[in-house]
């Protein structure tokens, strides 16, 4: 079988974590010493039969997205994730778009925190991994590809991106972005092309973008005061908080009720409200 190593890479990762590792609960009648396949699969996104038939080493080529999925699942650090992509004879992505390895740290905290809406993205604002209350507060952002993953190439390209932000904040909104960007673009390597390569995009793109880096303006975005329209919720005040990666290059961002708001009972009502009523445009 063209796969079975694959498969067996899969398996001993698989057996290694401990459900509490990930906020599971261990449960009295485990038969296996680590995560269960169904669980590995629904980390994933993937379907248990799917997951079952990679195990056997009797699937078919598993995609980039589904390798991704599949590494922050089980925790991989770079080189295991990096060693996945060899088996599944996929390349290694280049960092920064969505497929991107996250730090397990990261990941571990992301799993901590299923009271509250949190997501990892990159520097140059590319989602990388949400929690299901992040979803359901601002939509599903795992869909987009290319230049588009970043949230802030879209905010300044597609009007859709900024239905959720009243009109009144948009200004302010895209100050932050720019300024952030450049602060991102500065501290990359002078060889790196994708923070040039996404800044030249936005410059040909936005004249709003354009006046904006001409007066460079540089700071990085540590936290925000943001108010949402929620589609099925109405208003929402939030702080987003940030932290940093040790590089810089990601951030892990969680949502709190702003003080002085209603936005607490809100924000208790998403895990009710699902993702249903949060709409994203198609990819």
């Amino acid at each position: 079988m063209k796969y079975t190593e694959l498969g067996a890479f899969l398996r001993s990762r698989r057996e290694r974590i401990r459900p509490a590792d990930i906020g599971l609960p261990a449960g009295p009648r485990r038969r296996v010493p680590g995560l269960r396949r169904d669980e590995v699969a629904q980390l994933a996104g993937a379907s248990v039969d799917y997951y079952n038939e990679l195990e056997r080493g009797a699937g078919s080529q598993p995609s980039e997205q589904m390798i991704a999925a599949l590494a922050r699942a089980l925790r991989l650090s770079a080189d295991e994730r990096d060693y996945l992509y060899h088996l599944a004879d996929r390349p290694v992505p280049a960092p920064g778009g969505a497929a991107s390895h996250v730090h397990p740290g990261m990941l571990d905290l992301l799993s901590r925190m299923p009271s509250t809406p949190a997501q990892v993205i990159t520097d140059l604002h590319v989602t990388l991994v949400q929690n299901p209350l992040a979803v359901a507060l601002l939509g599903d952002h795992s869909r987009y590809r290319g230049k588009r993953a970043a949230f802030a190439y879209r905010w300044f390209t597609e009007p859709e991106a900024r239905r959720m932000y009243p009109e009144a904040d948009h200004g302010a909104q895209s100050r932050s972005f720019v300024a952030d960007l450049r602060a991102a673009a500065a501290r990359r390597d002078a060889r790196d092309t994708e923070a040039r390569s996404m800044i030249s995009s936005l410059l040909d793109a936005s004249a709003e973008f354009a006046a904006l880096w001409a007066e460079h303006d540089v700071a990085v975005r540590r936290h925000d005061r943001k108010r949402l329209n929620h589609p099925a919720l109405g208003l929402i005040e939030v702080n987003c908080l940030h932290l940093f990666s040790e590089d810089g290059r990601q951030r892990l961002l969680w949502f709190t009720p702003a003080v002085g708001t209603d936005s607490s009972g809100l924000l208790d009502l998403l895990a009710v409200v699902g993702t249903e009523d949060v709409a994203t445009p198609a990819p």
